[in-house]
């Protein structure tokens, strides 16, 4: 079913304000923080040297670069243009607003690359920093030194240890049951055992850029094993005129 034509212009709307205040907000905040790094640099007494700031910013550029490019053509296909805008500005975006904006999509069985996901995805992220910032609040400000000191030193080091895993684990999964494609599934899983078991002991050099390759390698496997096959369509079954 086609969108009615006042649907359709104010998604036109909704577009044109997300083109204009997106990258104004994405500019003001990368401003901000270029500002502050700047003024921890030199305004600060720490003796800082250009030479050693554009070592470092070669040193990022060179280990996260790769990213810059990746992660917007992976989560675009699940957040959409709005949703980008608020995650690259907000941050954690695999292990807090991704996962946020998936499960969401799948409660209301909608699938990721359509506009009422796109607009799903951004409600989700507007939850998700909202429940975010209100229980660092709660229990990091208030009670987490508390809490942290009560716990004996084995259940720190092992929370350490596995936290990370946990988090990413419930995003691969939360992603697995979204996409419902075995196919991918498999590729994702073989290439980044390929890459972790294969890749890593034989160059270790790549130790900087194994994700990026992962996922690089799954899209264009995925993309070339994928079903060539269109789904044939349903005869329509005529309804029957009353007399």
């Amino acid at each position: 079913m086609s969108a009615s034509p006042h649907t359709r212009s104010g998604f036109a709307a909704f577009d044109r304000t997300t083109s204009i205040w997106g990258p104004i907000t994405l500019g003001l905040g990368f401003l901000i923080s270029l500002v502050s790094a700047l003024y921890a640099a030199f305004g600060t007494g720490l003796g800082i040297t250009g030479l050693e700031l554009w070592a470092a910013v070669g040193a990022v550029v060179a280990t996260f670069g790769l990213f810059a490019i990746v992660e917007p053509l992976s989560y675009f296909p699940i957040l959409g243009r709005s949703a980008m805008y608020q995650a690259f500005l907000i941050g954690n975006i695999s292990n807090k607003l991704l996962p946020a904006a998936i499960v969401a999509q799948a409660q209301l069985n909608e699938k990721p690359g359509t506009r009422r996901a796109e607009l799903i995805a951004g409600s989700a992220i507007i939850g998700a920093v909202l429940v975010h910032v209100t229980t660092l609040i709660l229990f990091v400000g208030v009670l987490g030194t508390v809490i942290v000191g009560l716990l004996p030193p084995a259940v720190i080091s092992t929370a350490r240890l596995y936290i990370l895993a946990a988090i990413f684990g419930a995003v691969v999964l939360q992603s697995v049951l979204a996409l419902k494609s075995i196919r991918t599934t498999i590729v994702a899983v073989a290439i980044a055992g390929l890459v972790v078991f294969i890749g890593l002991p034989l160059a270790p050099g790549i130790a900087h850029f194994a994700t990026a390759i992962a996922v690089i390698l799954t899209i264009t496997v995925a993309w070339f094993t994928r079903s060539k096959t269109q789904p044939t369509s349903e005869p329509e079954v005529p309804t029957a005129v009353p007399h």
